[in-house]
């Protein structure tokens, strides 16, 4: 399959780029990219919340009154948690939310979210995106030749921070690498562009 490549500093001209077609050609299965965007998203969570059960309260190691004779009710700590300044009845501990994700379903989910964007013309391929300096105008700039004014998501190969400073106080504008591209970001943004060089690395990766 061949797929134009725009020239980011002249859109008129373009040239083609090949790429396999068991890549960017498969069906789009909805259920499949589904669980791995929601295995995602949970894996992200940091669940580090953390409350303190009637242990592990400090104090409340003698018994506060005897067992009997007092009238009052029975108690054998001041750290119950039904007193004040106890300890949490069910308290929440830190907590993994991951969820098991072969390899296999992770990259079949990336192939099919790629040729969908593709199908649905909201990947663009460029010759490169690069800036002279890391001034935001510079890459709204590129982006306004490129005629996109929705939510972009920027794939880019190597590392730039001449990039990710120039796009950083654009709203709706993302910056990633190809190494950590994830179907979260490629779903969340309406619209995709990545360079030559990121599109051959996950291309290659994804074979």
């Amino acid at each position: 399959m061949d797929l134009q490549v725009i020239n980011s500093r002249d859109p008129a001209s373009a040239s083609t780029a090949m790429v396999s077609d068991a890549v960017f050609a498969r069906d789009f299965n909805e259920s499949l990219v589904h669980q791995v965007v929601v295995a995602c998203l949970a894996r992200s969570r940091a669940g580090t919340r953390a409350q303190k059960t009637r242990s592990e309260v400090s104090g409340g190691g003698s018994k506060p009154w005897r067992q009997k004779g007092t009238g009052r009710a029975r108690a054998g700590t001041i750290r119950s948690p039904l007193w004040r300044g106890g300890g949490v009845t069910f308290a929440a501990k830190p907590q993994d939310y991951g969820q098991k994700l072969n390899k296999k379903m992770y990259r079949a989910a990336m192939r099919a979210i790629l040729s969908e964007l593709l199908r649905q013309q909201r990947l663009l391929i460029v010759d490169e995106l690069t800036v002279s300096a890391p001034k935001t105008k510079e890459i709204a700039a590129c982006l306004k030749r490129l005629n996109v004014d929705e939510s972009v998501l920027l794939v880019i190969l190597e590392p730039d921070l001449n990039l990710y400073l120039a796009a950083r106080n654009l709203p709706g504008v993302g910056v990633s690498e190809a190494a950590t591209l994830n179907p979260v970001d490629l779903v969340r943004y309406d619209k995709v562009i990545m360079t030559t060089a990121a599109l051959q690395w996950v291309g290659e990766w994804l074979q």
